[in-house]
């Protein structure tokens, strides 16, 4: 007999509505009594209990895990600007897992991955974070502007700094030979 247990299959009646080509990496139930669930890591992204569709790991701006409950922070789309897009904070989402297995690292090593760049940067009045993420079957990097809090992201000022320094990264991370 092995040193390892291999970990029970996903159970058919939890298993998400798949797409071709979307695996499941790990899974744990939640700890949250009779209307728990289970989340469900797949190499496209996160399913968590009750959401209809699953939440794409360039989606996912924080993943937290304190050893018994895994924390997570989603993008929420708030604008759209010329070749990047503008996101805020959605609320905490928390999940008590009892029995994590390898569900909290595939979390934080996919969330990592998806992440090509990331920088802070001072702004007029405030600053903000500046991100490119590679989104499973779309070519290319996806750019967000995440304003810190109190920042006026609608200020004219503000916006033309963001608008050179999403320019100016987009222009550092494009590879020289293309």
């Amino acid at each position: 007999m092995g040193l390892f247990r291999r970990r029970p299959k996903l159970p058919a009646a939890d298993r998400p509505p798949l797409v071709t080509d979307e695996r499941v990496l790990a899974w744990a139930a939640t700890g949250e009594g009779p209307d728990g669930g289970v989340v469900v890591a797949t190499n496209l992204g996160l399913w968590l209990p009750g959401r209809e569709e699953r939440m794409g790991w360039h989606e996912i701006l924080k993943a937290a895990w304190s050893g018994r409950e895994l924390r997570i922070t989603a993008a929420d789309r708030v604008g759209e600007r010329d070749g990047y897009l503008v996101v805020a904070d959605l609320p905490i989402q928390r999940f008590l897992l009892l029995s994590p297995g390898e569900l909290p690292h595939q979390v934080r090593a996919r969330v990592t991955k998806s992440v090509a760049y990331t920088e802070h940067h001072a702004l007029p009045g405030g600053a903000g974070r500046i991100a490119a993420r590679r989104v499973p079957g779309v070519d290319g990097l996806t750019w967000t502007v995440r304003f810190d809090p109190g920042t006026p992201g609608d200020d004219e000022a503000v916006l033309a700094e963001t608008d050179r320094l999403v320019a100016a990264a987009r222009v550092a991370t494009t590879p020289a030979d293309l």
